[in-house]
């Protein structure tokens, strides 16, 4: 049986959506699959033991009829995208059913539990989600020296997500007492990290940048021997949580109970629950910016401190 399953564009929704993959395999362990989606999103998945083929998704509409033609026939086409993008594809690709995950259709629990329903509906199943699966074969030996504490400071939705950098650069200069630092992010978060290491100069060299440096296997090689993440709600964090990470996770606009880490048993999670949380708005929209700017350092350390004493 041949599947063609468009995963979500965003690193972390992708992350999120492979219980339910896993999910499908299982009822269906001969499955030939080919994943489409964003680059990172393939660059993710693409070492999946039932991919079969991977292609990076054009957004640009008008070459759909060409990309349906190299997909070829498929019995099932599965999309976890609420697009119309992804309706108008379906009308080029040759397939006995059409599946698209519908925001307002799949509203409940966390994005993991939405995501799973959607393949639980469609394909009969009765399946809880299980942990995040994320099939990577690099290494495993650690790059650094003593115990490592990643710091990430970006998020691809926008600044209303991102702890100030200030507060990084003087959470990284109590870490380096004890731990080794290194700091990610992708190409658009070079100058974010950059402004983090000139805030901490006495201190930089012992600060390892690594954003815009790492592919996404890098990435995900690097979290997954981390002794410690501290991170925004973005794609690393489920990377760690995939890996069970200990992480301290700080949300600001965004809804922890839908995109918290998922069934990470060393995980912490920072918010200060404040009437206009959340508001889910790329920027904030009051110009205070009080979810992320009240929480400090302490709280931060303090959550770090806890996971250390728990192992």
């Amino acid at each position: 049986m041949r599947f063609l399953i468009e995963l979500p564009t965003w690193l972390g929704d992708c992350i999120m959506s492979t219980p339910s993959i896993e999910n499908l395999v299982r009822k269906n362990p001969e499955a030939e699959i080919i994943f489409i989606g964003s680059s990172s999103s393939i660059d993710l998945i693409k070492e999946h033991p039932n991919s079969i083929k991977t292609m990076v998704l054009d957004k640009q509409v008008f070459s759909y009829y060409k990309f349906a033609k190299q997909i070829g026939p498929v019995d099932f086409f599965i999309s976890y995208r609420n697009s119309f993008r992804s309706k108008v594809l379906s009308f080029f690709v040759k397939t006995k059913k059409f599946y698209q995950f519908k925001k307002k259709k799949f509203s409940s629990g966390h994005q993991v539990e939405r995501y799973n329903n959607f393949i639980n509906l469609y394909f009969d199943l009765n399946a809880n989600p299980q942990k995040l699966k994320i099939y990577h074969k690099q290494k495993e030996s650690k790059d650094f020296p003593g115990m490592v504490v990643g710091l990430n400071p970006g998020a691809k939705y926008g600044s209303s997500k991102c702890w100030p950098p200030d507060r990084y650069a003087e959470l990284a200069c109590h870490l380096t007492k004890k731990y080794t630092v290194i700091l990610f992010g992708g190409k658009d978060e070079e100058i974010l990290c950059s402004r983090i290491l000139s805030l901490i100069p006495e201190n930089s060299n012992q600060v390892i940048n690594l954003a815009g440096k790492t592919s996404i296997k890098g990435l995900i090689n690097y979290i997954r021997n981390l002794d410690f993440l501290i991170t925004g709600d973005s794609g690393p964090m489920h990377i760690a949580a995939a890996f069970n990470v200990p992480t301290v996770s700080i949300f600001g606009p965004t809804k922890y109970k839908e995109t918290s880490q998922w069934k990470n048993d060393y995980s912490i999670k920072i918010s200060l629950d404040l009437e206009c949380q959340p508001c889910m708005k790329r920027e904030c929209p009051l110009g205070h910016h009080k979810c992320m700017k009240g929480i400090s350092v302490q709280d931060v350390l303090n959550g770090l401190n806890k996971l250390d004493r728990e192992l």
